[in-house]
């Protein structure tokens, strides 16, 4: 793949990234996935920007944004890597106009998928498993990039319909009995498709339903709080842009009401008691029933903070940090070598980079972030790169070789510590 950018731009990142490490080996694996994610994973078309996860030949919606997030930090230097950064977020808006229940699609319209299930598929939908969070990532990434540059020429009509869309499932979904959207994947693990098509029952809350979490796994109660503490998010993102560039005040009192329901509906559903504190729980069904346990992918209630939707100090996220990163967390494992949250997505005892990266990001003890890069850094069993999940006992045993996702969130704790912006 040949992307055209300023390489004496990532060079002098680089640099500087090298000089400010207190570990050799931080930005060894920096320098590396850095590279590698614009070198590998990166399609530029005469259109727009086209990003595969790494070693499939797809993209995710979620995926993508977090892949090319840390490049705003040098968008300022190159033009460039802004522009690719807008081809990209172009291209995700196309997407969502396509089919705003999807959360992978191919490059052209070419009829790949990875299954034959049974939903509403065409010949751009790579996957079509519903998850909140798809519909949240694309927004974050054009309201930063506005912020960050002032670039606004993705904010386009096409823009616009697409958060006509967003918010059209995101209404449709608050009340999922009257939804279109169903899916089925027969032959394969449970996780992998909804009961009946649907879902479990739930109860209205104000807050959108999710069919499936960011790792692509069915939701056990379909009310997902960290989706929903996004979309709170991304909402009032929403309300800025139509604001500023739409002077649209249907639509803006629509994404207001919005978001407000929803935050109404974690405030009074997703927060729960645990050992006499209050928590987050991770799903609930407005039926009375909740879920106490976090994933590594993000949206996390472990990412909270880094969502924007709380400050890291914040007394309930506080108390669910404690709780999430326990033996109370069923995805959470300790062994010889790491500690830290795993996902139902892959074996017992295997832990997340992605989620050792969010840990890092939301606290504010530089020597926890340090030790979190040290212990990233171990993981990487001479490949200089982040895996998926790495066995807590035997770093020589990971998933997924090569995971561009995970490789750029070290990237961003790394910048981060370093307070490089």
């Amino acid at each position: 793949m040949t992307v055209d950018y300023s390489k004496a731009v990532i060079e002098a990142l680089k640099e500087k990234v090298k000089e400010r490490s207190v570990n050799p080996r931080w930005s060894d694996v920096f320098s590396t996935c850095f590279d590698n994610t614009l070198e590998t994973t990166v399609v530029q078309t005469v259109e727009d920007t086209f990003v595969i996860t790494g070693d499939i030949p797809a993209m995710w919606l979620r995926d993508s944004s977090a892949q090319i997030k840390p490049y705003l930090v040098v968008a300022n230097q190159d033009e460039k890597i802004k522009q690719l950064i807008k081809g990209l977020i172009d291209r995700q808006i196309k997407c969502i106009l396509i089919d705003p229940y999807a959360n992978a699609f191919n490059e052209t319209e070419n009829g790949h998928c990875y299954h034959q299930d049974n939903t509403d598929m065409n010949g751009w939908i790579w996957e079509r498993k519903y998850e909140v969070d798809s519909l949240c990532y694309p927004i974050e990434l054009a309201y930063l990039l506005w912020k960050k540059t002032g670039e606004t020429g993705h904010f386009t009509k096409h823009f616009k319909q697409a958060i006509e869309n967003i918010l059209t499932v995101f209404e449709t979904e608050q009340r999922h009995e009257n939804s279109p959207y169903r899916f089925e994947r027969l032959g394969e693990r449970p996780e992998d498709t909804l009961t009946d098509g649907i879902g479990e029952p739930c109860g209205y809350t104000g807050m959108t339903w999710s069919g499936f979490r960011p790792s692509d796994d069915s939701c056990t109660y379909n009310y997902l709080i960290p989706a929903n503490m996004f979309a709170v998010v991304i909402l009032g993102y929403i309300e800025e842009i139509l604001l500023e560039f739409f002077n649209d005040q249907t639509l803006i009192k629509q994404a207001k009401q919005l978001r407000q329901e929803i935050k109404q509906g974690i405030e009074k559903w997703g927060i729960v008691e645990h050992e006499g504190k209050k928590v987050y729980a991770y799903e609930v069904d407005g039926l009375g029933n909740y879920l106490l346990m976090d994933d590594a992918n993000v949206p996390s209630l472990l990412s909270a903070p880094y969502l924007g939707y709380c400050s890291i100090d914040h007394e309930i996220y506080q108390n669910t940090r404690e709780m999430i990163l326990s033996k109370v967390n069923p995805y959470y494992y300790e062994g010889t070598t790491l500690k830290g949250i795993g996902s139902e997505h892959t074996p017992k005892d295997y832990v997340w980079p992605i989620a050792l990266s969010i840990q890092g990001l939301t606290t504010n003890n530089q020597a926890e972030k340090e030790a979190l890069l040290d212990r990233l850094v171990q993981t990487e069993n001479g490949t200089n790169h982040m895996h998926e999940g790495v066995n807590v006992n035997d770093p020589s045993q990971y998933t997924r070789e090569w995971f561009s996702w995970a490789n750029m969130m070290f990237c961003e704790l790394l910048l981060d510590s370093l307070k490089i912006s």
